[in-house]
């Protein structure tokens, strides 16, 4: 009998940061923290789903510039010391909380424990690498790992320059097939940021299938016969998939989204900010700045409960809240696809649930044992079945053709996000390097000075980081401002500083040497890539 069929959807990413200059910096913990919080418990799940024989399927976008900095050793080094002080940490905590609560001694020995395993995944598994993890079951069949654009680069603000997408997008399956050693069949477009055309370039890379925002295919240029419930393939070949915006508010709404539960955990309340300074100073930013640890021992209780007054937090418990949820998200996903199979006549449906990763652990604690569950309590269903893209890819034939609307998964569903009065300094530098760096490929295309390739290859990685979304995103959302604008404004420095360099013939060999040991992303980089006009 026809079954529906979903696609649970990952997209894994976060900006190149990497500061070898020091020891410590504040933003690479935003890596650490996914690190312990979201990607080594998607690979616990996976060993546990293995280790009793349960069927999974998972489509996961890991971005290059993840994959360049968990492959990194420095990064590495660095990950290993911290989870070495959070493992200090938490058995100072055992000792200290069986003076003060039993609930938060059980944590106490919970978080002992996790941070041991991980430690253990990480290092002794992996080797430090995770992507090992990630190839293990992507060839094991568990995952479709698809790619993104070099950098996260918002490409709807490049179509002026087919140069700069094309060199997003060389990049990125360069860097893929370095990692993965095949080539990526796939690629979630950074913010779902599609216009018209840009298949023509996905195409170009032996790219089959990408992902749109729901309106993408509603406001398409032929009205999609199936919704957002089947794929659709565009004039040139590449299919969309489009995301079920019933699915997205059942699991991410901020309202009635399962992370708000009142049983999970509580993400804000940590005691890198409730403990003693002088006691929690080892742990934290060095500079003094308290930071948060990991380790938190209360659950949100309510949204109207302040910090000061949330419950204890017990793991347990919120662990059969995840169970329950699964189960729920079965059920209406059950009753959602036997709806659609009545009304497309017994073509199966086929519902896409996109997510950012680091929902998964990281913002919801209990995320990653809530895809566990579900993939436990899917594999028994008669109604539904867990797939990948790539599986649809292989085995559909029936698909409409069309042309899905300019669209992004961003607020308002547009372009807002990454151009307003917050960030729209940004683009006039940006294009103004993409037009300098595509001059000085065709002026340098015959270069046999391997000191000049160096500068111009370094040019292109400078190119490539400015133009990352992320920037321009924490500009609107006002988080880490500071940081974004010091980031785009240093790299536009950095391809300035290398372009008079090259113009003027001197060339300051120890800043270029500098400048490759800071910004050390894609040691495959190409100025050649600019003259694909």
């Amino acid at each position: 009998m026809p079954r529906g069929q979903i696609m649970l959807v990952l997209h894994a990413h976060l900006p190149y940061v990497h500061h070898p200059e020091y020891t410590f910096f504040l933003e690479e913990q935003w890596l650490f923290e996914a690190i312990t919080e979201t990607y080594i418990p998607i690979l616990r799940m996976f060993r546990n789903l293995e280790k009793d024989k349960v069927p999974a399927k998972l489509t996961m976008s890991i971005t290059p510039p993840l994959m360049e900095m968990l492959a990194n050793t420095d990064l590495q080094y660095k990950y290993e010391k911290r989870l070495e002080k959070l493992i200090e940490l938490s058995k100072k905590e055992v000792q200290r909380t069986e003076r003060e609560n039993p609930t938060k001694h059980k944590m106490a020995q919970y978080y002992l424990s996790e941070f041991e395993d991980t430690l253990y995944i990480f290092k002794d598994v992996y080797q430090r690498n995770i992507l090992n993890g990630f190839k293990e079951y992507m060839s094991k069949g568990y995952i479709d790992i698809i790619t993104c654009n070099a950098t996260h680069g918002y490409l709807p603000f490049m179509e002026q320059y087919p140069q700069a997408i094309r060199a997003q997008l060389e990049q990125a399956v360069k860097t893929y097939e370095r990692h993965m050693g095949v080539k990526p069949r796939g690629i979630w477009l950074a913010e779902c940021a599609y216009f018209p055309g840009l298949d023509k370039y996905l195409a170009e890379y032996s790219l089959e299938y990408f992902f749109v925002d729901s309106h993408g295919l509603w406001y398409a240029d032929e009205r999609p016969k199936y919704g957002v419930y089947r794929p659709v393939i565009t004039p040139n070949n590449v299919f969309a998939f489009a995301r079920d915006p019933e699915s997205s508010e059942q699991v991410w709404s901020a309202q009635i989204g399962y992370p708000g539960d009142s049983r999970y955990r509580e993400f804000y309340r940590d005691i890198g900010f409730d403990r003693e300074y002088d006691y929690i100073r080892p742990y934290i930013d060095p500079s003094g700045v308290r930071t948060n640890t990991g380790i938190k021992y209360h659950k949100i209780t309510s949204k109207e409960t302040p910090l000061d007054g949330k419950d204890f937090y017990d793991v347990d418990d919120a662990n059969g809240v995840a169970h329950e949820h699964a189960r729920d998200f079965l059920r209406k996903k059950e009753s959602q696809v036997e709806y659609l199979l009545n009304i497309f006549e017994g073509l199966e449906p086929i519902v896409v649930a996109p997510f950012d990763a680091e929902l998964f652990g990281h913002w919801w604690y209990e995320g990653p044992l809530f895809l566990e569950y579900f993939m436990r309590e899917a594999a028994n269903s008669q109604k539904l079945r867990v797939v990948r893209a790539c599986d649809v890819a292989d085995w559909i034939e029936k698909v409409q053709i069309l042309t899905p609307a300019a669209s992004s998964w961003g607020a308002n569903g547009y372009n807002e996000v990454w151009l307003n009065g917050t960030n729209d300094w940004i683009y006039l530098h940006l294009h103004e390097m993409v037009e300098r760096m595509t001059d000085m490929a065709k002026r340098y295309v015959e270069e046999k000075d391997p000191l000049k390739v160096r500068v111009l290859n370094q040019m292109v990685r400078e190119l490539l980081l400015a133009q990352s979304s992320d920037w321009a995103f924490i500009m609107t959302t006002r988080t880490s401002v500071d940081y974004a604008v010091n980031r785009t404004k240093t790299h536009i420095k950095r391809f300035l500083d290398l372009y008079d360099m090259l113009n003027s013939g001197n060339i300051d060999v120890g800043e270029l040497q500098r400048l490759e040991y800071v910004d050390d992303i894609f040691p495959d980089a190409d100025y050649k890539m600019y003259l694909k006009i």
